[in-house]
């Protein structure tokens, strides 16, 4: 078909021609909307403007086409959710299946740390077949072999696991202290340890600070046991020996001092250069047509600022922004207790969360 689907695009997919048979079949006659969805359609439509607009700075690719496709599909994904996830019990089944997928992908980043670097190569590059990379697999603080090794898992870049369990752990953690439990707490509670320790050894401080903000908040809202339980762990991470290294550089991260810190203020510089340069629309997704700027920024924000200008940048975090005022504005009408307590504010939170970490990653 010009190009080697992944799991996800098929997975995806075979999604999106289940809800098309049962709109054409009858078995659904109702499409929700949901108040978020006219802001989902306007930035749809800019991201298709501005990728047709980017065209003028380079030629259209595969590569760059498929991931465009693969972006409208996963935005395209809350309407089918809304569509088809109506009931309490669907929402904890799909909730029990995020909390043990995710206890397993934290599992593995655990695993491939522990075992001799060249059984994680040999292993991982096993999944070349699946178009998984097979250089520069394991990855180091600063890409410095000298440093400590960060966690994987099956996500190529250390940042994009910590990115993944922001969403992962909130959510676990959420319905962990929750009164109403969806599965068996002693499972819980060790996929939140196992997750935990994955982030710990990410090193990813934008994904850590994430974790703390969004589990932070829950416990200002409702579950106060929680901020008890951080407020011991942040105590036992002061003292341990194995987390000075971490502290130090998250200290550092504050202050400025690292490399890696200092080379994100270099790519911040460049982004508000080029952003300056095109403040409305961009250069689109195809490259710049300045030789002396490039895309790519540590920071989610500024990326789509540099993709989409200024107006892409500012519809999605007032998406996020709409996002969150409708889980909170739901959430103060839930009373204690209720089923829908937990999700409102694991998913909420995870949101929020990833809005936190997506400043830095």
């Amino acid at each position: 078909i010009g190009f080697r689907p992944t799991f996800l695009d098929v997975a995806v997919g075979a999604l999106f021609a289940v809800w098309a048979m049962r709109l054409i079949t009858g078995q659904q006659r109702t499409f929700i909307a949901s108040p978020l969805g006219p802001l989902l359609v306007v930035f749809l439509g800019w991201a298709l403007f501005i990728f047709i607009f980017g065209l003028r700075y380079g030629g259209l690719n595969v590569t760059v086409a498929r991931n465009f496709l693969e972006i409208l599909l996963a935005i395209g994904l809350f309407f089918l959710i809304i569509n088809q996830v109506k009931t309490i019990e669907q929402l904890e089944q799909i909730s029990r299946v995020i909390i043990w997928a995710g206890g397993g992908a934290a599992a593995l980043g655990i695993f491939f740390y522990i075992i001799p670097g060249d059984w994680t190569v040999r292993i991982l590059s096993l999944l070349r077949v699946f178009q998984y990379p097979t250089e520069g697999i394991l990855r180091y603080i600063e890409d410095d072999p000298e440093q400590p090794m960060r966690a994987i898992s099956t996500s190529v870049d250390p940042n994009a696991l910590g990115g993944l369990l922001v969403f992962l752990t909130i959510i676990t953690v959420a319905h962990l202290f929750a009164s109403h439990s969806i599965m068996q707490r002693r499972y819980m509670f060790t996929i939140s340890g196992l997750m935990f320790l994955s982030l710990y050894l990410t090193f990813s401080r934008g994904s850590l600070l994430g974790v703390v903000i969004g589990l932070g908040v829950i416990g200002l809202l409702r579950y106060r046991k929680l901020i008890w339980v951080m407020l011991v762990i942040a105590a036992v991470a002061l003292v341990l020996p194995q987390t000075q290294l971490y502290i130090e550089r998250f200290m550092e991260g504050i202050r400025g001092e690292d490399l890696a810190t200092q080379m994100r203020f270099g790519e911040y510089k460049d982004a508000f250069n080029l952003i300056s340069r095109y403040p409305l629309t961009g250069v689109g997704f195809f490259g710049t047509p300045d030789i002396d700027v490039y895309v790519g920024v540590s920071s989610v924000y500024l990326l789509l600022a540099q993709q989409m200008g200024v107006i892409g940048s500012g519809l999605y975090i007032l998406i996020g922004l709409v996002y969150l005022i409708i889980i909170f504005t739901t959430f103060r009408r839930v009373t204690g207790g209720h089923r829908l307590e937990a999700p409102l504010l694991a998913y909420g939170l995870a949101i929020l969360g990833a809005m936190i970490g997506g400043v830095f990653d």
